[in-house]
């Protein structure tokens, strides 16, 4: 009987049993529905293979294909407060912070790297839409306001990358509070000459929108990126008519004059170089020299005689 137990029926439960399939070893697209590979996936830069569609990415995906060698390191962010209001709809706001903790590895929605960009200096700032849609709370702000403060500091430029619904509502005014201070962080960088550049993804709504987001000396945004105030079905409801096709998505405002560019992801970390390159405060490549002025005789108008049979200064026609 033991060895029927132990052995027989092992085996014949090993050649019927289903094997176990790890859910995370597939991705499926949510523009095309296509399943991708969690591995090519991945190596494209989470950009769908069939349809071009650029998935949500976060800083861990994110910083390695943006710094040279994929070489950066992050810094410790400030304590905030947890729960300042003790909210709670359906769940404890102290416990919905812990659960995207433990799901990210996050402390909160936003993780400020440095390193080098084609060779030159710069701090990256990535928000997390996986952390609680990437709110903007007291945590995420001083994230950016302790970014800021690193690039001008290091004489380097900051780089955004938003991605949020907003503001975090668990935190009430506390979290509206942060519209102004991320300005006044924005600010502080353009008193010391530093360059900002922000790269809007997907999404990029609300408070986010309405402060630091939009303020980038250059604005930037991957393709089809959905970025506004409020929600396109807020806005039918609200003006009662129809949106235009598009509306919303970063080719519209790109379009209408509210972006600079839209690069593809995997031409993303070239443009940024480049850009950074443009707006750093490099010395010439040469010795500036003074050009000669021409001598010019211009006639002072007391000079000038009047025209013929008229009172009024001037040559003849």
């Amino acid at each position: 009987m033991n060895w029927l137990s132990n052995f027989v029926r092992p085996k014949i439960q090993a050649l019927v049993r289903k094997r176990e399939v790890p859910d995370n070893l597939w991705t499926k697209c949510p523009n095309c529905g296509q399943m991708i590979h969690h591995k090519e996936i991945k190596e494209r830069q989470f950009v769908c293979q069939h349809c071009d569609h650029h998935l949500r990415i976060g800083p861990d995906d994110r910083f390695p294909h943006l710094f040279d060698d994929g070489e950066f390191s992050t810094i410790e962010l400030p304590e905030v407060p947890v729960d300042p209001l003790k909210f709670r709809d359906e769940k404890r706001y102290a416990d919905r912070l812990k659960d995207s903790q433990s799901k990210t590895g996050q402390q909160d929605a936003v993780v400020v790297a440095h390193g080098k960009l084609g060779g030159h200096g710069a701090v990256i700032a990535v928000q997390n839409f996986s952390f609680m849609g990437g709110s903007l709370g007291q945590g995420a702000a001083e994230a950016i306001i302790a970014a800021a403060k690193l690039a001008v500091l290091q004489d380097v430029p900051l780089i955004i990358f938003s991605a949020a619904g907003g503001a975090r509502m668990q935190e009430g005014i506390l979290s509206l509070m942060q519209l102004p201070r991320t300005t006044i962080a924005v600010q502080m960088l353009q008193e010391a000459g530093q360059p900002y550049i922000s790269v809007l993804t997907d999404p990029t709504t609300g408070g986010v929108t309405a402060s630091y987001a939009m303020l980038g000396d250059i604005a930037i945004s991957e393709p089809g990126a959905l970025i506004g105030f409020a929600g396109p079905r807020v806005i039918e409801n609200t003006i009662r008519e129809r949106l235009p096709e598009g509306f919303q998505t970063a080719e519209y405002l790109l379009e209408h004059g509210m972006l600079d560019m839209v690069i593809h992801r995997h031409k993303l970390r070239e443009i940024l170089i480049r850009v950074v390159e443009l707006l750093g405060n490099r010395p010439a490549s040469g010795d500036v020299i003074s050009l000669p002025q021409p001598d010019l005789e211009i006639p002072l108008p007391m000079d000038i005689e009047p025209r013929p049979g008229t009172d009024e200064p001037g040559g003849a026609p």
